[in-house]
């Protein structure tokens, strides 16, 4: 047996040889040898009749001579591969070329940057802060101390115990806070984290924080900065109403709805039949927040806002599943 294994690899050797730069012999080779009715595998298959012993021994120097054989051949398949790519003709290149496919910028960053243009056209700066924040700045700064039941609705991402994956852009109003004195506008575009994902949820997302303080500024001042911002990014048909909310930093607070952009307001699937979409939250400082800053709010006023950058395109561009953004899919990017 050892002798006929020692023949095959000689031969297949010698075959190999023959074939020089020519591939199709060679994968006949391949074939004749190593193929799965191969030579090689019929005394693979005679190992049965062996004692175990023998099976010890010859199973060793089978798998020897066909990881051999295999190396062999792939270095031959290579070399003649490369050969017969020279032999070809030469290129033409009168021919015209392929243009190379241009990139697209993704939809969540066309929005992003259009909401980024709206505000920048209004007068607000843009300002960026860590993603990875402290428990101070993402919550307690903003009115919501440890025991607070609104951190329930954050759903977040501990590191520590005083160390969080940012849930909204918010932490950026104290940290702009901090370190100037009014007046302020800035608007703070980032990614934010949740423990939350459904068609309308995912662990991470992109919101924008904007942030306006003076020494008059009123919720008038508010909703005309929203009013003008809803009809830039929807058009000047759209509607808007604003309804009373909750939120720990702002007070009073409110929710932004516009027209359903599927139905124009006459009430479908995506509006649940109410001919209203909610876009965003908003309100007035919180004089609290001011405190935490250093801020007298018997001198100073402010409104602060946020917004899901998603759900603005969602809204936008009609799209119905938040998961289609992330699915890296070109047939929907390509649309955008």
């Amino acid at each position: 047996m050892e002798q006929r294994v020692h023949r095959l690899v000689e031969a297949a050797t010698g075959a190999i040889a023959e074939a020089g730069n020519d591939s199709k012999v060679l994968d006949q080779v391949r074939v004749r040898y190593l193929g799965r009715k191969g030579e090689l595998a019929q005394l693979f298959k005679e190992l049965g009749k062996a004692t175990e012993d023998e099976r010890r021994t010859l199973g060793k120097l089978l798998n020897e001579a066909k990881a051999s054989l295999e190396a062999a051949l792939e270095k031959a398949l290579l070399y003649a591969t490369a050969v017969e790519l020279e032999r070809k003709e030469v290129f033409d290149v009168t021919v015209p070329g392929r243009r190379p496919q241009k990139g697209r910028l993704h939809p969540i960053t066309q929005t992003a940057l259009e909401i980024c243009r709206i505000f920048s056209w209004l007068g607000f700066e843009t300002v960026e802060g860590p993603e990875v924040e402290l428990d101070y700045y993402n919550f307690e700064a903003l009115n919501i101390p440890k025991d607070h039941p609104a951190r329930d609705m954050q759903d977040t991402f501990y590191v520590s115990d005083d160390v969080v994956l940012r849930t909204h852009t918010s932490p950026l109003q104290v940290r702009t806070m901090e370190k100037r004195r009014p007046p302020i506008r800035v608007i703070a575009p980032g990614r934010t984290y949740r423990c939350d994902s459904d068609v309308t949820h995912t662990p991470m997302f992109h919101q924008v924080e904007g942030l306006m303080v003076g020494s008059d500024i009123s919720f008038g001042d508010l909703k005309g900065i929203l009013t003008t911002f809803v009809h830039q990014m929807f058009g000047p048909d759209v509607a808007l109403r604003f309804r009373p909310s909750f939120f720990p930093f702002t007070e009073p607070s409110a929710e932004v709805d516009i027209q359903c952009v599927m139905c124009r307001g006459e009430g479908c699937r995506v509006c649940k039949q109410t001919g209203w979409l909610e876009i965003l939250g908003s309100g007035m400082v919180d004089p609290e927040v001011f405190k935490m800053v250093g801020y007298d709010p018997e001198e100073v006023t402010g409104f602060a806002f946020g917004m899901g950058i998603e759900r603005i395109a969602m809204l936008k561009f009609g799209i119905d599943d938040l998961r289609l953004f992330y699915d890296n899919d070109l047939r929907f990017l390509s649309q955008f």
